[in-house]
Order: C-alpha cells, then structure tokens, then sequence
C-alpha cells in the first residue's frame, strides 16, 4: 500500500479502525464492524482494525503506530468518547494532534441532535491531523458510528464531494 500522492491516484484511501471498549470482542463490536463494512463498500481500504480496552497509553500507543505509518490515511475510533471514569478516548488522542477539525464534533452534534436530543451534550467526538493522517474519534454505538459515516465522512473521504473533501487535501498535508 501506498500513502496518497495526488488526487488523480485516488480509486481509495487506507483506513485503520480501532475500537475502544472493555467489554467488546471480535464478535460483538458492532461499530467496529459497521465502518469496517462502510469503508470496504465506500471502496477503500480497510488498513487494519483492533480493539483495545479504554486506556489512554494503550489507546495512545496504537494510533501512535498507525500516524507514524505512510501506508495509514484515515484512523477512526469508536468508543471512549464519553463522561465516565473510563471514557478516555479524546485525553489520549488530542497530545497526538497538529491540528483539530472543530467542524467534524460540531457537525456530528448537530447532526445527532435529532436522533438523541439532548443527550448529544454528552458526547466528546473529536477530529484532527497528526502527520497528515486524519483522525476522527466517535462515540461506540452503532448508531452514532453510523450516523459519522453515512451524514459525514462517506462525503468528506470522497474525491468527487464538491465543493471540498479531505482527499482533496491529502498532497497537501506535508507541505510547510
């Protein structure tokens, strides 16, 4: 696999799935399985997909490898996103960040208002750019995993979405 080099070369980009969860395995994370089936179906790559208990070094640890990795475009987390105690996704990812996307939390808000009403005030979501790899963290349900992918980034991570996407941004990303 090749990192994405110009807009011209995009028949799909690498994205890596890692849900956050002390209680998911394999065969019950459903939001994992959910973006995995969307990434595929939208064409691109699913880069790889892990599930780790919510702790902020471990979470920290695999998005550090896959921002550090060229062959990694796009990383999405499910779960963490939350108030509790172990709600620990955004603490471990945003000291990884060059950039947020405010844009991405605030449209998801907006978006699920109408399915959750006031419980969105309980979300975290969070987006940003580490070393040109766009990282979106969601809540774990499979509504709210559905929701970021089918109103948001199935647009934002096509080429063709007028009259901006993100793969539009991508050759850019290094450039200082």
């Amino acid at each position: 696999m090749t990192n994405v080099t110009s807009n011209a070369d995009i028949t799909g980009i690498n994205i890596a799935v890692l849900t956050v969860s002390d209680t998911r395995s394999d065969t019950t994370d459903t939001s994992g399985k959910l973006l995995a089936e969307r990434i595929s179906t939208a064409g691109h790559r699913l880069a790889e997909k892990l599930i780790v208990v919510d702790d902020v070094y471990q979470i920290r640890a695999v998005i550090s490898r896959w921002i550090a990795a060229t062959e990694v475009n796009v990383v999405i987390t499910t779960g963490g996103t939350g108030l509790t105690g172990r709600d620990s996704t955004p603490e471990a990812v945003k000291p990884l960040l060059d950039k947020e996307i405010d844009g991405f939390a605030d449209l998801f808000r907006w978006i699920s208002w109408d399915e959750v009403g006031t419980s969105v005030v309980q979300t975290r979501a969070l987006a940003g750019l580490a070393n040109a790899t766009f990282i979106f963290c969601i809540p774990g349900s499979a509504n709210a995993c559905q929701t970021a992918w089918d109103k948001i980034l199935k647009y934002q991570l096509d080429a063709g979405h007028r009259p901006c996407n993100f793969i539009d941004l991508m050759p850019r990303l290094h450039k200082k």
